[in-house]
């Protein structure tokens, strides 16, 4: 057994799981091989990200983009 990390979540200090200014970074699979996808709980098909949130998420989408199978 292995244990594997396939979800991270960037958000400002102190918020809750699905506060509104959080990110979900996860490994997904839909049956055609793994892909990192990219929610906001704030609902919609629309990602905002502030200029001062991009490092945290950029160093989480590249975290679990190395953890993919290919």
């Amino acid at each position: 057994m292995k244990i594997r990390i396939t979800r991270l979540t960037v958000a400002p200090e102190g918020a809750d799981l699905y506060d509104e200014c959080s990110t979900h970074i996860a490994i997904d699979d839909e049956g055609g091989g793994e892909f990192v996808k990219i929610v906001q709980p704030s609902g919609g098909t629309d990602i905002r990200i502030d200029v001062d949130e991009w490092p945290a998420i950029r160093d989480a989408v590249n975290k679990l983009i190395n953890e993919c199978r290919k």
